[in-house]
């Protein structure tokens, strides 16, 4: 009788540690606020940002090759509108930037080496108000009251562009990590992206420096998904992710300091 109660309590230990390390790797020093499902259509999701009234998410229809960015409602997450924003054989929306007025968006052949548009949209009439053509494949973009810098296929490399859409500047990325979205926040340069098959990370540099400041390793969700897999958005020590495809959805973290 004794013998069976241990092998049991062994068999619920083991049962309990199995569940336990089932669960999904969260964001390294965050804790999870909330997630927001994001109701409305949602193709293969690549990058996204938000203000205090609305959610930009960009996707890519691989089926009919067509490229969109969507705005949902910050506190419903309700679907509200969209702009397709393909241009001729670019039709890959990616990591995207808000600053100010406008919205920043680089439309891509969906494949390395090949070219990209940068696309400034103004957030509030949700119009074009030009393009700056990139002799590159472009996947994400940073913006700032100083210009843009923008991340080719997996930003092994980061094009700086001044005000006017000039490039100025090339830099190797330092870091391993595939960057699918980028921004600026309290004057660092900010990626996210894979690191692997589930593992991913969150890279913090100076700017214009690129020296690596710190740098979050993230797991995946409940779905089996990297929460870095695509879009991310910074405001001070809140994280805001959307990793998933359609059913899509936002979740939020708390950063913590070490």
């Amino acid at each position: 009788m004794i013998r069976d109660r241990i092998l049991a309590a062994s068999a619920a230990v083991l049962l309990l540690t199995s569940a336990a390390a089932a669960q999904p790797t969260a964001i390294e020093r965050a804790r999870l606020v909330d997630v927001l499902p994001l109701n409305g259509e949602l193709f293969h999701v690549q990058g996204m940002d938000l203000d205090a009234q609305h959610i930009w998410v960009t996707s890519v229809d691989t089926r009919e090759h067509k490229g969109y960015i969507h705005q949902f409602d910050r506190r419903s997450g309700k679907f509200q509108r969209r702009l397709e924003i393909t241009d001729g054989v670019r039709y890959h929306p990616g990591g995207m930037a808000m600053h100010g007025g406008t919205i920043w968006v680089p439309v891509a052949e969906y494949k390395a080496n090949s070219s990209a548009v940068l696309v400034e949209i103004d957030k509030h009439t949700f119009t074009v108000r030009r393009k700056i053509a990139v002799a590159d494949h472009l996947g994400c973009v940073a913006a700032s009251g100083r210009g843009l810098v923008a991340g080719n296929w997996d930003s092994r490399l980061l094009y700086v562009f001044d005000r006017r859409g000039r490039q100025v500047r090339v830099i190797n990325n330092p870091s391993p990590t595939r960057y699918q979205d980028i921004k600026f926040e309290r004057g660092r340069l900010v990626g996210s992206g894979a690191l692997g098959p589930k593992a991913g990370a969150i890279d913090w540099f100076t700017w214009p420096s690129m020296k690596l400041v710190d740098s979050r390793a993230a797991g995946a969700t409940d779905r089996g998904i990297r929460y870095t897999e695509e879009g991310m958005a910074l405001k001070g020590n809140d994280l805001y992710l959307v990793p998933e495809d359609g059913p899509s959805r936002m979740f939020r973290f708390k950063l913590t300091s070490r």
